[in-house]
């Protein structure tokens, strides 16, 4: 059996008609940027969140310069986050001049300590951004408690976790601004780049609009120092067609992780936590293994591909050696980062694609 990780061309072929319907339509108007389509994905991106404001954009990257912009980030501001993450979110914070600042990962969730964050406030610290890993908020309670108490702002990075949950709350209505991804290969994708921005306030959402196209405030009237950061109406007509068919797909995501629970659970692997506060999006099941490169390369043999999300933490990589950090400084996230392992994760994994996988793993 060969198994594919993420199964797009599954899907695609899924939705084939109503998707080649929506592109067809973009092609027949030519209107491909800011048409129409862009204001009915993030209608009904608000929708579906609950979040007053939804504001489409060029990628997830993209979507967390914007959130910064808006909150008037500088050079040499902080903004304390975690080392374990894909390396966007913290350069996008480097790429404007202020400073990174990293909290160790709780053990369990592989998300941002909230223990942790307050001995690393200074008078520099402008917010907190927590990412969401692997489809899974932080501790949302204690991160607005700290940042209450502090008066700062929170930056949530869900670029992998769009319609997971928090006490019941989307991740798009958390924090002061949240952002997410519409990458190929994230719960939901687009066929390119893409990203969007939410948040409940008024004021914020006006200035992301405007930072997207150069800080306009209407045709060549520059208000604000902006970037080109709109996602076009290809892909915007592209996401709104998934979009209806999410919350079944996100279901399916949580039937195929529960079916990894249930037969990996005497394998010897440290399996995904899932805090009781919170839902997972699931995307990527990540389990954790102390022969890694034994194991992936056996079951490369049987057809199942693997990825390490993530092998070296961001205070290790070269591009962040100026902020002077060293190993052992978080030994959690590197503790993890030698150890983590993803299986493959799609909606559409059947029951026997699931058992073999499983089945693969040496007792």
């Amino acid at each position: 059996m060969k198994i594919d990780f993420a199964k797009l061309q599954y899907q695609y072929q899924l939705y084939k008609t109503e998707l080649d319907e929506a592109i067809h339509k973009v092609l027949d108007n030519s209107n491909y940027i800011m048409g129409n389509e862009v204001r009915e994905l993030e209608g009904n991106l608000q929708s579906f969140t609950g979040a007053k404001h939804a504001i489409s954009c060029s990628s997830g990257t993209d979507a967390l310069l914007l959130a910064m912009m808006a909150l008037d980030i500088q050079p040499d501001d902080e903004i304390i986050t975690t080392p374990f993450t894909f390396i966007a979110t913290a350069e996008t914070i480097a790429f404007l001049g202020a400073k990174p600042v990293f909290v160790d990962i709780d053990e369990k969730t592989y998300n941002i300590d909230a223990s942790k964050i307050e001995e690393k406030i200074t008078s520099k610290t402008k917010a907190i951004m927590p990412v969401s890993l692997y489809g899974q908020p932080a501790d949302m309670d204690a991160i607005e408690a700290i940042a209450k108490k502090h008066n700062l702002k929170v930056i949530v990075d869900g670029a992998q976790s769009f319609g997971s949950t928090f006490n019941g709350v989307t991740d798009s209505n958390l924090g002061d601004i949240s952002t997410t991804s519409f990458f190929p290969a994230k719960p939901l994708g687009c066929f390119g780049d893409g990203g969007a921005v939410f948040t409940n306030n008024d004021a914020l959402a006006e200035k992301i609009k405007s930072l997207r196209v150069h800080g306009q405030s209407k045709r060549y009237h520059h208000q604000y120092i902006g970037m080109g950061g709109r996602m076009d109406t290809l892909q915007c007509a592209i996401v709104d067609v998934k979009l209806k068919h999410y919350k079944k797909d996100l279901a399916l995501r949580q039937e195929v992780a529960s079916k990894y629970d249930k037969l990996l659970k005497d394998k010897g692997l440290i399996l995904p936590f899932v805090d009781t506060k919170a839902t997972s999006a699931y995307a990527q099941y990540s389990v954790r293994v102390k022969n890694r490169d034994a194991v992936q390369a056996n079951l490369k043999e049987k057809g199942i591909p693997t990825a390490v999300h993530y092998p070296m933490p961001l205070h290790l990589q070269e591009a962040f050696e100026y902020l002077g950090y060293k190993k052992g400084d978080f030994p959690i996230s590197e503790a993890v980062s030698s150890e983590i392992m993803s299986l493959p994760m799609n909606p559409y994994l059947s029951e026997d694609e699931v058992g073999y996988v499983c089945s693969s793993f040496l007792k």
